[in-house]
């Protein structure tokens, strides 16, 4: 039986090594933490309405009901040519591999001073205390961010950003300390959220004015300090919390490793998501360049999607019938924006843009997928096909 490599314990990872599993290979999965963290229900840890404990699914557990390898430990090198991939504590061979580790972040200068709810899980738990050092003070400024990557425009995220923001704005009102509070969102280019339709976007703006945010938009960071935002014009934010989500850039593994990368340091792939000249190898998620319509993203769905993708081709490779599936036609951008009392779904791909404002419903449907998602991986109830 060939042995499949699978690095990188999150979207991408969990899901292939589920689904090669499914096609009865020997799989070993590699990640640095011991569980998955479900970064779409991190929204709700600062805010207090969630616990950091319901928003991890434990790898072991995962491991046992599908019956592949785990092993606990941080890639260090990938030699693809050698089909071997080192690690910190040992270094193991494949047959196959497949590269879900993610991507690394674009690090301005004095990032230090911001703290990211996309970054490592527990510095979700350090916004939650400086946020509640704030509210017990009663008043405070509150800055909001998203990065850019002018090489990949597909390696921003910032649904995250807009999430959070708006999940600190119905917390402080709920208190009754809004009108004591500044809240601000900053960002490089001048429209960020645009590619999730006009309609989401007229929406965004919308909810900016609605709920009185500062915008400081189009304006290129040069650097972070210690309570502030500086703007590439010398003008400053100042903010008692900065809430930074950076772009995605390349790895920090990838620099020491015989693999293909494009200008903005993502892993080169085919429609069939294969390494570019690299035979058995196959890149996932945030770890590839995502190619597709303009407006793509990469989204934790789109990794699950390449995640299945990946194994059937694999599974077609190595039976001989090379009957294999292309990803690039199933990439769109799906969202569910919460702001802590309801929700707006959002759909584009290349046919239409799909906008429905949820109130009420659409916070606790989103509650329910985090439930639905970690049981229906463990297997304790049926997954419902495409959900």
């Amino acid at each position: 039986m060939k042995k499949i490599l699978v690095i990188g314990g999150g979207f991408a990872g969990v899901e292939a090594s589920i689904k090669l599993r499914e096609y009865n290979f020997d799989v070993t999965l590699i990640s640095e933490r011991d569980y998955m963290y479900i970064y779409p229900l991190s929204i709700w840890i600062p805010t207090g309405a969630l616990d950091f404990k319901d928003a991890v699914m434990p790898l072991n557990k995962l491991s046992v009901v599908h019956k592949f390898n785990l092993i606990i430990d941080s890639v260090v090198k990938i030699s693809a040519k050698d089909k071997k991939v080192e690690c910190k504590n040992d270094t193991y061979s494949f047959d196959y591999l497949v590269i879900a580790v993610g991507a690394g972040k674009a690090k301005p200068e004095g990032i230090e001073n911001t703290y990211s709810i996309c970054g490592a899980p527990e510095e979700s738990l350090k916004i939650k205390e400086k946020l509640a050092e704030l509210v017990k003070s009663g008043k405070g400024r509150i800055a909001v961010g998203i990065g850019g990557n002018p090489k990949d425009p597909s390696a921003m995220r910032g649904g995250p950003a807009f999430e959070e923001l708006f999940n600190i704005d119905n917390l402080l009102r709920d208190k009754g300390l809004r009108s004591n509070f500044e809240l601000s969102i900053f960002a490089p280019m001048e429209t960020p959220g645009k590619r999730l339709g006009d309609k989401a976007y007229a929406l965004l703006n919308r909810f900016y004015e609605d709920l009185k945010i500062n915008k400081y938009l189009g304006k290129k960071i040069k650097r972070f300090e210690n309570g502030a935002v500086v703007f590439e014009d010398d003008s400053r934010l100042e903010s008692e919390l900065i809430i930074f989500v950076p772009a995605g850039s390349a790895h920090e593994i990838f620099a020491g490793s015989d693999l293909p990368l494009t200008e903005a340091g993502f892993i080169k792939i085919d429609d069939y998501l294969r390494v570019e000249g690299l035979e058995n190898i196959y890149a996932i998620g945030d770890s590839a360049s995502l190619d597709g319509p303009p407006f793509r993203g990469k989204q934790g769905h789109v990794a699950e999607m390449m995640a299945g993708i990946a194994a059937y081709n694999i599974n077609e490779q190595e039976t001989g019938t090379n009957n294999y599936k292309g990803y690039k036609e199933h990439v769109h951008i799906l969202c569910v924006m919460d702001n802590g009392k309801g929700a707006v779904y959002v759909k584009r791909d290349t046919k239409k843009e799909t906008v429905i404002a949820l109130p009420v419903v659409g916070h606790w449907l989103k509650k329910f997928w985090g439930w639905y998602y970690k049981n229906s991986k463990l297997k304790k109830i049926p997954r419902i096909p495409g959900f």
